[in-house]
Order: structure tokens, then sequence, then C-alpha cells
């Protein structure tokens, strides 16, 4: 992969997330009943973050929980021989909840059915809303995201690249090219 651009920095990656913090509080009227649940990796961060910039503005903790989608994808038979098995962490019941999928990049559609199968396992929720950094494109089910920090139109060709200061040392956003 090569460096292509760079679509966020540190500024513009914080205040997407603050953005996407304010749409869900008015979305929902407030925290009342939610959850987030960020989809391993890069999603769980985020998720901490959204949480966190709910309790600076409204002073209320939200639970957070990060989900192992592995076993649910639907390639795992592709991957079976290097799949690493990640632990699911949701220390709180999903029943009954309005629980909100948190995601870095929302590209095919495929990671956020398997997280919906992988959530449903764990029982049912009242509403499940995605929420995502990035929306490439290039759907392949019919999924959509309820808040989006930036839609960005790439081609198949290109490679979008989270950063996340806790995983990468840095908050960005990154196009590359993939054949390159």
């Amino acid at each position: 992969m090569q460096f292509k651009a760079r679509l966020m920095d540190e500024n513009a990656y914080n205040r997407a997330l603050i953005r996407i913090t304010h749409e869900i509080l008015e979305r929902n009227n407030g925290v009342s009943g939610i959850c987030l649940i960020g989809i391993k990796t890069r999603g769980v961060p985020l998720a901490k973050k959204i949480s966190s910039n709910i309790r600076n503005i409204e002073n209320v903790d939200v639970p957070v929980g990060s989900l192992d989608i592995t076993l649910y994808r639907d390639d795992l038979t592709e991957i079976s021989e290097n799949a690493k098995l990640n632990s699911t962490d949701i220390p709180f019941s999903v029943t009954g909840k309005n629980v909100i999928l948190v995601d870095d990049v929302l590209f095919t559609g495929r990671t956020a059915r398997a997280a919906i199968d992988a959530l449903f396992s764990l029982g049912r929720p009242a509403t499940v809303r995605l929420a995502v950094l990035v929306d490439r494109g290039h759907r392949e089910l019919p999924i959509r995201a309820d808040y989006v920090g930036k839609n960005v139109p790439t081609s198949l060709g290109e490679v979008i690249s989270v950063k996340d200061a806790e995983i990468d040392g840095e908050n960005a956003v990154d196009i590359c090219d993939l054949n390159k």
C-alpha cells in the first residue's frame, strides 16, 4: 500500500466524533437506554471516545462494550487458518437497550452484518444503530450507517486507513493505493 492523502488529521478526527456524539444525543433525546458497543479492533476506542464525549456533555456514563465478530464472518472458511479470536467484553445486558454499534470504516456492510448476528446471540436489543467514522461506499449488503463522521467516495483500488491513538499512536484517517 502506498500513502495517497491524509483525509482527517487529529482535529478533524475529534470534530467528527463530537458531531457523531451530538447526533446520537439528539436522535435518542438524551442517553436513556443507550449503550455503545465497539466492533474490534478500532471501533472499540472510538466507542470509548464517544462515551467520554457523552460524559462531558451530559454528565452521564454510557456503558461501553467490545464485540469480536470473527466467528460471525461470512468469509471465515477463507481466513480460518489465520483467524485470531479476540474476546467479546460486554459487561451488561443488551436486551431492551438502544445499542449503537461503532466501527471505523463502513465498506461492503459485511462486518456490520456479522456484528448484528453476534449482538443478537447475546440478547434482543430494542434498537440497533450503526456509527462509523468513515463511510467509503461499495456496499454489497443493504446496510447503512445512522451516524457518519465523513463520507469518502473511493475506488476499489483504495484503502481507508484509520489510525487511533490508543492502538496506533495518533488519531488520523488516510487514504492509500492498494496496488502500489
